[in-house]
């Protein structure tokens, strides 16, 4: 649009451009710095000689807002805490000035040599757009001299490379070391090495989205297809896979720092809508194997509005994005080969087959932006997610067998900067409310079909697996997350060649949790013997006079760091910084357990000559503490070889904690309060007892509630207790890197490459594991099954331990070389190659154990979810007509597959599928702009997903007892070939 009134001389000295900076939000714990803010630093020449008398101005050309510096005596400056954009630099130095547009990214910390009266040395540059919608020939700043493992991901690869989903963290799968996750379901998660996504953060205008709750390292990424905030109201973002500055805290794998899009001096709005539905796409597998084709839809529409209130000082910027899904599942019973189809009940048969799963989703995003006057600065920011879906998974499930999902999250930010010539001060007041909770889509008793293993001498079960379930899941929680925080941050520049950051946090954070699983019970049958009367039941029931599974703890954290960039000379950078975060969790710290259990246990002789110390998890309230021990060295150089920003080595070393999630936490208190599962093993219907401990007499009254509560008066139950160890660590990952980055010239065209090698170790990560142990004090056989209690097992029922015991060793090769798109090119490449040999020392990517006494006990495994080769290719290209063409493929290797063996003894093994190549998927985009007047533009797009429709397998068969061993099933990973159809309006 033309602007509200025409700008004469942008010189306003206001601070909004300090204000965009990613100066963290409290949102986050102890995050204490300007992470997606900007910095340009130098040198200042006169006709060749260092400037000592000097200024350099910042002004953002979209904005008018201006950051203005002195220069120091040996004719250095730095610009900090700018917003992403392009800046018109200013320099005026003994009666003398020049100027020249230049575009920083977010997070980016650039070298930038300014003359005047002379010819000035730059950065290696091209050109990009501004984050702020106005475009300027600006050459865009590249940052070499930086010890971390990062690479951006530019406003126009958002724009313009095929996707999906509008979850604007899937452009991170273009980086080296990354995988964006989409699976049979839908659900989406971020991941990098061997750590799981737990291990990531999220920073958005420096507020850290962590997720405290629940898995998935930012609420709601867990289990769901929605979008952790708008696509349309971000810029660009920065993925940072290793060796991070002191700044960033409660991470352990990779950060991703995001930048959002603000208002500007001009008016300007956007609307979009993008949809793919049923004929749009072709049949799945399971499709085709029935013959009918499921009704699917994925339809996402927004508009976004932004623009001054009063021009240079106060702006606004508004987002809205929805998304409405149905996506096609698969539903086939399990362990196939292994019994007769015919046997399988016809009602329950009648409900597997192709399926859909409905996901409708809310995102608001909303800030503004005052710059009272040229050294103060007041912003006020909001994001509001609200979501509702159906999860019905893939595999061995009938269509009621599905759980109805909210997830909702909440954050303000309210902030306050001021400035001087050589500091920056950036304080934060900030709120969060995030919450999930599930329930099953029906009520009643959920039904579970199974084949045993059984023992050879006592004709017992060994071992279950589930051919099908079917009813209401045992899923009932409701766990979230709110709370306020303060942080202070500083940055101080006042010493020559040396940029000091300092912060300290406080916050204060309740973390809540309601779990009520089984309150639907759940009924085991046994097709081997009889599919009308169950062998088992579990269910669960609220313990009189106790919160009923309801656990809050009102957490507190603490964090301070400092960091210290000290440009040695012209070659050498050393990055220093130090870090510490302290946090109390009452429910852990203060939990006292109950008489009965500790005593049951202290007498129970099966632990006494065991491996287990039981002293090391009974807590009388006094007896643990907070660990205070989160000292976290973050080492980093890099050394420009030629002093031109041209070939770069760089490297470091740093240890970064993460954090223990509180749904584990909180079982140890949820388990005294509300036991579940109850656990009952009944007699057979043909009149045998197959179960070690005895059974119940079946009673078809059991299937009542008033027939589980007589269970429950008459003593026969057995339930399950958890217990966390007194000595509680903090998980945490060792960093190592060493690369070289170098500018390649080809004629016109530069081309950046970057390779690395890296190492990570992680470890303390939590470890669940069974603590029951038999008569001589020794785990049960590895493929026994652990669920079932033994004639040994304790008086009291399943004991679950809770431990630091997992790791993970990750080696990897990174690999990278792009040509950034520019408009005077009107083409760009990204190549990423990634070699990774990652390995665990589980077989689950969560912190299950429970088939292991402890973890590591069988030792490492590799990383089932990581391929060990990994390519991925982007490219844009500025065609014919005005139509802009779009591209992206990816290539991995199989990956392989962790499982039970049981043919010959049981142990655990792995193997790989057979093929080249365990995923491949083309997808392409190709973009037509028509400009209708000045002020508005009408876009169209077309995404064809997975040109070739091959099948990538999201299951196999891993019953090594099963004929169809290793043979993949019907469920595949999203998306089949599918057409997906935009439009869009500019104004």
């Amino acid at each position: 649009m033309k602007p509200l009134r025409q700008r004469s001389r942008l010189i306003s000295r206001s601070l909004l451009s300090i204000a965009l900076t990613g100066c963290l939000s409290m949102a986050a714990p102890a995050v204490l710095a300007q992470s997606t803010a900007a910095t340009i630093r130098g040198q200042v020449t006169v006709d060749s000689a260092p400037a000592g008398d000097a200024r350099v101005t910042a002004i953002n050309t979209a904005t008018g807002l201006t950051r203005s510096v002195a220069v120091g005596a040996n004719g250095s400056y730095n610009l900090a805490g700018l917003p992403p954009g392009t800046y018109r630099l200013q320099v005026e130095a003994n009666g003398q000035s020049s100027s020249q547009n230049v575009t920083v990214a977010v997070g980016q910390t650039a070298t930038l040599n300014l003359g005047v009266g002379g010819v000035a040395e730059t950065a290696t540059a091209g050109e990009a757009t501004n984050l702020d919608a106005v475009r300027v020939t600006a050459e865009a700043l590249v940052e070499t001299k930086t010890s971390e493992v990062a690479t951006y991901v530019s406003q126009k690869q958002i724009e313009s490379l095929p996707q999906a989903t509008r979850n604007f963290l899937a452009f991170a799968d273009t980086v080296p070391g990354m995988v964006f996750q989409q699976d049979g379901n839908g659900n989406t998660k971020l991941r990098s090495g061997g750590q799981s996504a737990n291990s990531i953060n999220v920073f958005i205008d420096g507020v850290g989205q962590k997720s405290y709750t629940m898995p998935g390292g930012v609420p709601g990424q867990d289990s769901s297809r929605g979008n952790p905030f708008p696509q349309s109201a971000i810029g660009e973002y920065k993925v940072i896979t290793s060796n991070y500055k002191a700044e960033f805290d409660q991470i352990s794998s990779a950060a991703i720092v995001a930048a959002t899009r603000s208002g500007t001096n001009e008016f300007d709005s956007s609307f979009f809508w993008d949809r793919t539905a049923t004929e749009w796409r072709a049949r799945t597998p399971a499709e085709i194997d029935s013959g009918t084709k499921i009704d699917s839809k994925e339809e996402q529409y927004g508009a976004s509005f932004g623009g001054p209130i009063l021009q240079d000082r106060l702006h606004f910027f508004v987002a809205y994005e929805a998304k409405e899904y149905n996506t096609p599942k698969t539903l086939e019973l399990g362990e196939q080969g292994r019994y007769d189809v015919d046997d399988v009940p016809a009602d329950l048969l009648a409900g597997i087959g192709p399926a859909n799963s409905p996901f409708k989703q809310d995102m608001y995003f909303g800030k503004l932006s005052w710059s009272v006057d040229d050294y103060n600065l007041i912003e006020l920011s909001a994001q509001i997610r609200r979501e509702e879906e159906t999860i019905r998974n893939n595999g061995a499930f009938t269509i009621d067998r599905a759980s109805l999902i909210d997830n909702d999250v909440s954050r303000y930010d309210l902030r306050w900067q001021f400035s001087g010539d050589r500091w920056l001060n950036d304080m934060h007041l900030s709120y969060e409310d995030t919450s999930w909770a599930q329930r099953p889509l029906v009520g009643g008793n959920g039904y579970i079909l199974q084949i045993a293993r059984y023992n050879q001498d006592t004709d017992y079960r060994d071992r279950t697996d589930n051919i099908l379930s079917a009813g209401p899941g045992a899923g009932n929680q409701d766990k979230g997350q709110k709370g306020w925080s303060f942080q202070n941050d500083l940055t101080f520049s006042g010493w020559d060649a040396h940029t000091m950051k300092m912060g300290v946090k406080y916050k204060q954070v309740d973390l809540n949790s309601t779990e009520r699983n089984f309150s639907n019970p759940q009924y085991y049958y046994d097709i081997g013997i009889s599919t009308a009367q169950p062998y088992r039941v579990e269910f669960g029931r609220g313990i009189p006079g106790t919160s009923g599974g309801f656990t809050t703890s009102e957490n507190k954290q603490f964090g301070i760091y400092i960091q210290d960039d000290w440009e040695v000379n012209e070659h050498l950078t050393l990055n220093l910084g130090l870090r510490w975060d302290y946090e109390t969790t009452p429910a852990y710290e203060d939990f006292v357990t109950p008489e009965v259990v500790a005593t049951t246990l202290r007498e129970w002789p099966n632990l006494q000559i065991s491996d287990i110390n039981i002293e090391n998890y009974i807590s009388n309230g006094n007896n643990r503490r907070a660990d205070k021990g989160a000292w976290q060295p973050r080492l980093g150089f890099s050394y420009d070889i030629g002093g031109d920003q041209r070939h770069v080595i760089f490297g470091g070393a740093g240890r970064s904690y993460d954090r223990n999630l509180f749904t584990n936490l909180q079982k140890e208190q949820q388990t005294v309060s509300y036991a579940a599962p109850y656990e009952v093993r009944f007699v057979d219907a043909d009149g045998l007892c197959r179960n070690r401990d005895g059974c119940v007499a079946w009673d078809p009254v059991y299937l009542t509630d008033a027939g589980l509560d007589q269970l429950v008066a008459s003593g026969v139950v057995r339930r399950e207790y958890y217990l966390i160890n007194n000595d509680l660590k903090t998980p945490y990952s060792d960093q190592f890197s060493l690369g070289v980055r170098n500018a390649l010239e080809f004629g016109q065209t530069t081309w950046n490459s970057e390779l690395t090698v890296a190492h990570i170790r992680s470890r303390d990560g939590l470890a669940v594991r069974l603590g029951n142990r038999r008569e001589d004090g020794g785990f049960f056989p590895p493929g026994q099954d652990w669920g079932a209690p033994w004639d040994d097992a304790s008086p009291l029922g399943r004991i679950v331990l809770v431990d630091n015991g997992l790791e993970t060793k990750t080696n990897s090769l990174l690999a990278k070389l792009d040509k950034p798109y520019t408009n005077a090119s009107g083409w760009g490449v990204t190549l990423a190659y990634t070699y990774t040999d990652a390995e665990r020392n589980s077989n689950e990517d969560g912190a299950g154990v429970f088939d292991w006494p402890y973890a590591g006990y069988f030792g490492f495994f590799p990383v089932s979810q990581i391929p060990k080769h990994r390519f991925v290719g982007t490219g844009i290209w500025d065609g014919p007509g005005g139509v802009t063409f779009s591209s992206k493929l990816t290539l991995e290797s199989q990956r392989d597959r962790v499982y039970v063996n049981c043919v010959d003894g049981c142990f655990i093994t792995s193997y790989k599928p057979e093929g080249t190549f365990g995923h491949l998927q083309l997808d392409l985009a190709a973009q037509k702009v028509w400009q209708v007047s000045d002020d508005i533009s009408f876009r169209v797009r077309a995404d064809v997903l997975n040109v070739t429709n091959r099948y990538n397998w999201e299951s196999y068969n891993d019953n090594a007892e099963s004929a169809e061993f290793g043979q993949h099933q019907l469920a595949i990973r999203l998306p089949p070939r599918t057409f997906k159809l935009s439009f869009g309006i500019d104004w």
